[in-house]
């Protein structure tokens, strides 16, 4: 199109004198005043229909028992932790629904820490109760985390994925939940002075005071280190839900000289036969987290403290098969999509679950002893014709006494 003096912006009418850039388009023209204009408004619409879906209304306030009707689809026992997290979620969005200033009671957060060995189902809890949630949901790894100035990555960073989610929107940020797992990792180290620092440990932890606690935070936008050229995003804290998540691995023992401490004199005993040594989590307290590395000030900015419970052998057989994602569903579900018709007879779950409890992984073992299994079939069925596939007994356990030689010989 040729450019003659007479082209006109067909937004604002300038012509092609009056403005410093006029570009030209098939039956019309743009000036770059109106090109700017017109590309904050589109980021602006885009982000507000992105951010729908975090719009909280009363009739949408999901109830305890629905939240926990929800989890238990997916996740199989843990009644206890599960109405915990259920109410502690009901009233987080209680929280951001309380608008108004100057009510004189002011709704406090209680944040939550989940303890249970490895493979209970912590950080399967917080997965899916983010299906759940009208709020921006992140699960972040407490295990990477370092005081500012060594390697690692800053405190801080832990809003960088909640910020990204929100797609930068801070006020749902600010709004959002926060699952940090492996939060036994950052225990102190030890009570005996040290010429090192404990960067990684009891450091860690008196950072993350001020996030729990609720403050202004400035948060790098992309993640990583800070530095001073780099643009940071304020983040008020206070109304973000933090929930912890830890196997904190030898707490029973904590717990075990706690609870006999406590007896003294002739009804020692009598109390001793009350107490279940099977699952000593079921008594964890406050003071054993304490005595496990945590220090008070970050336990007492967690006051609702639940467990999870061990998985035993009815639990683990329940996990394999009956979730709306269990690991067998999802294996049906993968050679369907190959036109495959799987089946598996009923004795190979009960070796699956013979093995988790010899391996003693919890409901990971379940995982990677079914993975040793179907290793082969998966690699060779999407290149063959059959449309049929069995699993017996005698093939699941020649796969797994075949994968024990390898690792031997390797050893």
């Amino acid at each position: 199109m040729a450019k003659t003096s007479t082209d006109k912006c067909s937004f604002c009418g300038r012509s092609r004198n009056e403005v410093e850039l006029l570009i030209s388009g098939i039956s019309g023209h743009i000036c770059e005043e109106c090109a700017e204009r017109a590309h904050d408004m589109s980021k602006e619409i885009i982000s507000s229909s992105k951010n729908q879906s975090f719009k909280l209304e009363a009739k949408d306030l999901p109830k305890p028992k629905e939240i926990k009707t929800f989890l238990d689809q997916y996740v199989i026992g843990q009644e206890e932790a599960k109405k915990f997290l259920s109410v502690s979620v009901y009233n987080h969005y209680k929280r951001l629904m309380q608008t108004k200033k100057d009510d004189e009671v002011e709704i406090e957060k209680s944040n939550i820490i989940m303890v249970g060995a490895t493979g209970t189902g912590k950080t399967l809890l917080a997965k899916t109760i983010a299906k759940k949630l009208k709020v921006p949901f992140t699960i972040v790894d407490a295990t990477v985390l370092t005081e500012a100035g060594y390697v690692g990555e800053d405190i801080e960073s832990l809003l960088t994925r909640l910020l990204q989610v929100a797609d930068y929107d801070v006020a749902a940020a600010e709004k959002g939940i926060v699952f940090i797992d492996e939060i036994d990792k950052i225990a102190r180290k030890g009570d005996n002075p040290s010429i090192t620092r404990d960067v990684s440990g009891e450091g860690v932890q008196q950072g993350l005071l001020k996030l729990l606690e609720g403050s202004v935070v400035n948060v790098p936008p992309q993640g990583g280190r800070k530095h001073p050229e780099q643009k940071m995003i304020a983040v008020n804290t206070q109304h973000i839900l933090f929930i912890c998540g830890g196997a904190f691995d030898g707490i029973e023992k904590k717990i075990a000289a706690r609870l006999n401490t406590q007896v003294v004199g002739f009804g020692a005993s009598k109390q001793n036969t009350r107490i279940d040594r099977e699952n000593l989590l079921q008594y964890i307290a406050p003071q054993d987290l304490k005595a496990f590395g945590m220090i008070p000030e970050i336990i007492g900015r967690l006051p609702v403290l639940t467990y999870l419970e061990a998985l035993d052998r009815k639990a683990l057989r329940a996990i394999l098969t009956e979730p709306k994602n269990s690991i067998i569903k999802q294996y049906l579900k993968l050679f369907e999509m190959d036109g495959v018709t799987l089946s598996f007879d009923t004795d190979v779950f009960e070796y699956i679950v013979d093995k988790a409890i010899e391996f003693k992984l919890g409901a990971r073992g379940l995982r990677s002893i079914a993975e040793t299994i179907m290793m082969d079939v998966m690699y060779e069925t999407p290149s063959k014709q059959k449309k049929n596939i069995r699993i017996d007994l005698k093939y699941a356990q020649s796969k797994i006494e075949t994968a024990n030689q390898t690792r031997l010989k390797v050893q």
